[in-house]
């Protein structure tokens, strides 16, 4: 299975990730919400710092953010 980086944890993207665990993905996330984080970590994700560590090591990454300028930012 492969190893996720998941940035954005809202409505579209709790769902999402919920699902890759399920689906026996390793995922690492990052929110700006802690609460978000710590939802998906009881699921079994990892939570990264920030954007950047969750980009790190992995083998593919998935923005989940409201529009251009965010995933610019992230």
């Amino acid at each position: 299975m492969a190893k996720i980086g998941f940035i954005g944890l809202g409505a579209m993207g709790r769902h999402m990730s919920s699902n890759l665990i399920k689906a026996g993905h390793e995922l690492k996330v990052y929110d700006l919400m802690q609460p978000a984080v710590d939802e998906l970590v009881a699921k079994g994700a990892t939570a990264a710092a920030n954007a950047k560590e969750a980009a790190t090591g992995v083998d593919v990454v998935i923005t989940m953010l409201p529009n251009s300028p965010h995933v610019e930012a992230a």
